[in-house]
């Protein structure tokens, strides 16, 4: 989660990259891309320009293929940019059918000092509730407490309004616990944070917003909640086991905003440019030498931590394409 004691962490820098600089590739960091174009022969030039400086030092690229592999919101908001400019032809699909988890993120802090939580495995154990809910207890590396300045107490409302209240009456009713919480010695050291999934069919839509960034909408099914009675109900169980009280995040706990660390989707496979942005071996639609291989290529909500489906349809269409002696 925030890096192995032992160096074996499963990660892009210690794995894919690494073995891609083996094999030649040259890894150009901190840089964004604007214009990606096609030069007429089938292949693309693309414009890039440095993330971190003032002098944004454009250059580009020209190559046979491109391979977006951004995350979800890395790729998609870089590919409604290129739709509406210099890549017209991708499917009017893109930004639909985003998936997350579905899931609730509370953490349980124990109010003693005699316990460690951050031994260990980062997720080491998944509890199946039935066939579409899980549960997940997550530790973090001693020192990572940044937790604490985010969470408020688990509360549930029906607006703005009744929650704000409900968080104030839980201060009132339980000043010590509340405040035993926000001061405890190590936040990732006492506390679990419990990683609640379910797989419902639920999708949004992200669109660009008047100020031209991403916004979601609702696509298709019921809107995800944030306020999920079963992982509540977790939640209360797991603060009476470890003697502790249960926080959610604040924009959960004011706002009702759930939130996900798996989002998915927006980039799906279809038959045809109408019902999907890339085919079954995670072409582009419309375009020649052209992949997206990432968690916005993810058509389902799998209820569990997808990263390993992404890595295994990633080796899959890799494998799709032909060795260059061979092109």
């Amino acid at each position: 989660m925030t890096g192995c004691r032992h160096n074996s962490k499963n990660t892009l820098d210690k794995n894919y990259l690494h073995l891609a600089q083996q094999l030649g590739a040259t890894i150009v960091a901190e840089r964004d891309v604007t214009p990606i174009e096609s030069d007429g022969s089938g292949g693309y030039i693309i414009t890039h320009q440095s993330s971190t400086h003032w002098l944004k030092d454009q250059k580009k690229i020209s190559c046979g293929a491109v391979v977006f592999s951004g995350g979800v919101m890395g790729t998609l908001s870089l590919l409604s940019k290129l739709k509406q400019k210099s890549l017209p032809g991708i499917s009017d699909q893109l930004g639909r059918q985003v998936r997350t988890n579905s899931e609730s993120l509370i953490g349980v802090v124990a109010y003693g000092r005699d316990v460690d939580y951050s031994e260990g495995v980062a997720i080491g154990s998944l509890l199946h509730l039935d066939e579409r809910r899980k549960l997940e207890p997550v530790r973090y590396g001693a020192g990572s407490g940044f937790w604490r300045m985010l969470v408020a107490p688990l509360t549930v409302g029906k607006n703005f309004f009744s929650r704000i209240i409900n968080i104030g009456k839980d201060w009132l009713l339980h000043p010590i616990d509340n405040i035993r919480v926000l001061l405890t010695d190590d936040f990732a050291k006492r506390s679990l944070i419990l990683l609640y999934m379910e797989s419902i069919d639920s999708t949004l839509k992200l669109v660009k917003s008047r100020w031209g960034s991403l916004s979601t909408k609702l696509d298709t099914g019921p809107a995800p909640t944030a306020n999920n009675p079963i992982a509540y109900d977790l939640a209360r169980r797991m603060a009476g086991i470890m003697n502790g009280k249960a926080m959610v995040v604040t924009t959960e706990a004011m706002l009702g905003i759930p939130t996900t660390a798996h989002i998915l989707g927006g980039a799906c496979m279809g038959s045809n440019a109408e019902d999907g942005v890339i085919d079954a071996n995670h072409r582009v639609f419309n375009y020649q030498n052209m992949w997206i291989c990432d968690g916005s290529a993810i058509s389902a909500n799998p209820g569990v931590n997808p990263s390993l489906t992404i890595t295994a349809l990633t080796e899959r269409a890799m494998s799709k394409i032909a060795p260059k002696a061979q092109l």
